[in-house]
């Protein structure tokens, strides 16, 4: 099962989180990647945040992204979301 574990955070405080799975292994990887960034966001109603080259880059090297205010077209009322991959 694919899991992806997307938090919300401000003043080094967790605000919100979630876990979004996918079991459907017959999409790829990065299908599932942004399918479950899609599930967090519409979970956290957010705007979709905007995938940049440094983003990509810390994503591939640690399974792990920040979203900061770089990555959103609107204003963000916290510090930065992060995703994490806990199951593969």
């Amino acid at each position: 099962m694919f899991r992806l574990w997307g938090k919300v955070m401000k003043d080094n405080r967790l605000l919100r989180d979630t876990v979004v799975e996918n079991g459907n292994y017959s999409l790829s990887r990065t299908a599932m990647v942004l399918g479950a960034v899609d599930e967090i966001c519409t979970r956290f109603d957010l705007a979709h945040p905007i995938w940049l080259d440094k983003t990509i880059q810390e994503f591939r090297r640690h399974d792990r992204a920040r979203f900061t205010q770089d990555n959103f077209i609107e204003s963000i009322e916290f510090d930065y979301l992060e995703i994490q991959v806990i199951e593969e």
